[in-house]
């Protein structure tokens, strides 16, 4: 048996990888580095936006369940992201680097896949083909999928988190804890007093703003995710109570009282 797998995303990696395992012969395409959609930056595959993309691990959750079962089922991706893990608390994070080397890898080396590294613009119904081409589709082959699905069927969204280099940061006024009380003290926060959160807050709201980009199209977020400056605009306290910036917290050497808000950072990347 053969199959057609369009894009080497996550779903793409892991299902052609499965596959293999069980014998069906696939062709994997990709249209990197032929082409890049506006969000990615790499060649790799199972290219990340965010280190924290894996989410929680507790079995309690859905995402840490699914892990579970992914795990039951011989997940090649997760024994990848094993190798790339950094410290996240109850979190599964990676090096996004390493865990996207470690996925092609594993992928090219892979005997019962064939890699196409080219740009599929048709759905080819003469051999199964799974469609895993993620969010930012586009021209016939997102005309080929909307009409089979339905346009409204289509969504995707997400928040940019910014990249704060730890040589920046003073570390004589930061402690490290570990997020929502679960696993180790694996995030720094940063704790503002009363004064220096109302500047920050001040400061977010009347910041210059990234650009939309013309696949954006009018701006929808996602509540679980939120863009700061978007939690900003809904009130003064409203980043307080989530994430990035917390309400009070744990006490800490470097202040002796307990701050009105802190921001937590976490690792995104292996010390080099």
């Amino acid at each position: 048996m053969q199959i057609k797998i369009i894009g080497a995303g996550l779903a793409g990696c892991e299902a052609a990888l499965w596959l293999a395992d069980h014998g069906v012969q696939v062709d994997l395409y990709e249209q990197k580095p032929v082409k890049f959609s506006p969000a990615h930056k790499s060649a790799g595959f199972a290219e990340l936006i965010c280190s924290n993309s894996l989410k929680a691990e507790r079995p309690d959750s859905a995402s840490g369940l699914l892990k579970i079962e992914m795990r039951m089922m011989g997940s090649h991706l997760l024994d990848a992201a094993e190798t790339a893990r950094v410290a996240a608390g109850g979190a599964l994070a990676v090096d996004r680097d390493v865990f996207s080397t470690a996925v092609t890898e594993m992928v090219e080396k892979n005997s019962g896949i064939t890699v196409h590294r080219e740009e599929v613009t048709a759905l080819d119904e003469s051999v199964p083909v799974l469609v895993a081409s993620g969010p930012l589709t586009e021209g016939v082959l997102a005309e080929q999928i909307a009409a089979l699905t339905g346009s409204h069927r289509l969504s995707f969204f997400d928040a940019v988190a910014p990249i704060v280099s730890a040589e920046s940061l003073d570390m004589e006024k930061i402690f490290a804890a570990s997020r929502y009380g679960r696993g180790e003290a694996d995030y720094l926060n940063c704790p503002f007093n009363k004064l220096e959160y109302e500047t920050f807050y001040n400061e977010l709201l009347n910041a210059e703003r990234a650009p939309l980009h013309d696949f954006d199209g009018e701006l929808t977020v996602y509540e679980g995710c939120m863009p700061i400056e978007v939690m900003a605009g809904r009130g003064a306290d409203t980043m307080r109570y989530g994430a990035p910036a917390t309400a009070p917290g744990p006490t800490y050497s470097c202040a002796p009282k307990t701050p009105p808000a802190r921001c937590t950072i976490s690792l995104v990347s292996r010390p080099i």
